[in-house]
């Protein structure tokens, strides 16, 4: 048997769901969301996650951005259980380890971008000039040096998602979730995100799970995983 630092043990993958099913509801009204599916990412990789509504690709990416729990089966993070930690740890990991970027943007309305990208860092305890300095050099990473002072209302749909993606890497997360962060965006504006988000994955090695329902924006994905109902139904290249 290998010890888990021998350098001959099997590498565990960065994420691991196993036999894991989510059901909202109960008896006759229970909704299986999630049924029976195993998921193994690993670290680096760039992969986007589609189906019709319905299909559960929110649900997983909800359990695996340990927003949610499974109701049936296991959650590893590097072969940690996540079921096994408690609310206190388990928020920290959230906080350090992953990065958030949704459809809406959910900035906050009366408050600059700078100001909006620092956010998690006041819950991380970090001093006002540093959380600063931090969050400017966030917008320049996404090409927004020169709209730090701006309020959400001032910004275009494209630039708010770059002030979203800007808040999500301030922590300088291993694992970046993206639900449809294209999806409220026109053609132009949504490939210049697309772009980002692929830079991100290529020059950071950030590892990048994101769901879209649109085949053009799933594309960028080197992996591919189809969801239906509450099924993995295809992975394409996935490594082997």
């Amino acid at each position: 048997m290998t010890a888990p630092g021998d350098p001959a043990a099997p590498l565990m993958p960065l994420l691991s769901l196993r036999s894991v099913s989510k059901i909202y509801g109960q008896q006759l009204s229970a909704v299986r969301a999630l049924d029976n599916i195993n998921l193994d990412i690993e670290a680096g990789e760039f992969i986007s996650i589609t189906g019709p509504s319905g299909s559960g690709k929110s649900t997983v990416m909800s359990i695996l951005g340990c927003l949610e729990s499974p109701s049936a089966g296991e959650y590893r993070i590097e072969g940690i259980p996540v079921q096994e930690l408690p609310p206190d740890t388990l928020a920290v990991l959230r906080n350090a380890r992953f990065g958030f970027v949704f459809q809406t943007f959910n900035l906050l309305a009366r408050t600059s971008a700078v100001e909006n990208v620092a956010l998690p860092l006041v819950y991380a305890g970090v001093g006002a000039g540093e959380r600063r300095r931090r969050a400017r050099a966030a917008l320049a990473a996404v090409g927004l040096a020169d709209r730090c002072d701006a309020r959400p209302n001032q910004l275009s749909g494209g630039e708010q998602q770059r002030v979203a993606i800007a808040r999500a890497i301030i922590n300088n997360p291993e694992i970046i979730l993206a639900d449809e962060p294209t999806g409220n965006l026109d053609s132009k504006r949504g490939a210049e995100i697309m772009q980002i988000i692929t830079d991100l994955n290529h020059t950071s090695g950030i590892t990048i799970l994101m769901v879209t329902h649109d085949p053009a924006w799933a594309a960028y994905a080197p992996r591919q995983v189809v969801f239906r109902d509450g099924h993995i139904v295809d992975d394409k290249g996935r490594s082997s």
